[in-house]
């Protein structure tokens, strides 16, 4: 029935309803997930794809779950999304073409450097403030690179986005995971069509884990706007170190 056995189909489930729940709050769900794609016998490219394929459900879920309670004006954001979709798709195209062992090194540095901001800047919480850059700006620029990188690499783009989010346009904890989630749902797509393109993935196991994936997000997203900055910057920094740790432990 699977392109895995039944016990491993199993464990790749577990794996992306967890995934799905961390992920919808403070990103970072491809760290449980591609790894164990990969324990489970997926090559390097089917497991990005796999990963991809899966991944959709749970941001497509939370996108909704966080949009529908009103935290996210989606006609406002619709050029942002197809930006970032865009740029996640050409990301995906030049996996094979563009070196990212630079970038590889770097990235942990980054994301410990995220984790040390959220955890240590006093006041951050889910009231907006104000914005140091034009929205136009930010749509124009941030989100396609923070996109591109997405199809490209992917580890971190949703800790990326929060960022951006927080210090540059101003929101609030609460609101930036909801547009997070929004723009990482599209990178998310056009990175699939991308792989699809290039790659095989495994679908009826992705599919499969995307199912769970979505119940994850919805009660992970559920939380998130229940209790707000609360759970989100811890979860958030607990992420970002482990990723880091995560991807040091790669290199090394």
């Amino acid at each position: 029935m699977f392109e895995t056995s039944l016990d491993l189909a199993l464990m790749l489930i577990g794996a992306a309803f967890a995934a799905g729940f961390i992920d919808s709050i403070a990103g970072g769900g491809g760290l449980i997930t591609l790894p164990v794609l990969l324990l489970a016998g997926a090559s390097p490219l089917e497991a990005l794809s796999t990963n991809k394929v899966q991944g959709g459900f749970g941001a497509a879920t939370a996108a909704w779950s966080y949009a529908s309670s009103g935290h996210v004006n989606l006609r406002r954001q619709i050029r942002p999304a197809l930006l970032s979709g865009a740029a996640g798709l050409i990301g995906a195209l030049l996996v094979a073409r563009i070196p990212t062992e630079g970038l590889r090194y770097a990235l942990p540095v980054v994301l410990i450097a995220i984790a040390v901001f959220f955890a240590l800047r006093k006041g951050l919480d889910d009231t907006d403030r104000a914005e140091r850059i034009s929205p136009v700006v930010f749509s124009a620029v941030f989100v396609p690179v923070i996109g591109f990188y997405d199809g490209l690499v992917g580890p971190g783009t949703g800790a990326f986005f929060m960022i951006g989010f927080v210090s540059l346009a101003g929101y609030g904890v609460l609101k930036a995971t909801a547009h997070t989630k929004l723009l990482n749902f599209a990178s998310n797509i056009g990175g699939l069509i991308g792989f699809a393109a290039v790659g095989a993935p495994w679908w009826k196991i992705g599919l499969a884990m995307g199912l769970a994936q979505a119940a994850g997000a919805r009660l992970g997203s559920r939380l998130a706007m229940r209790v707000g900055a609360r759970v989100i910057k811890p979860l958030l920094v607990t992420t970002s170190t482990v990723l880091a740790l995560k991807l040091i432990w790669d290199l090394l």
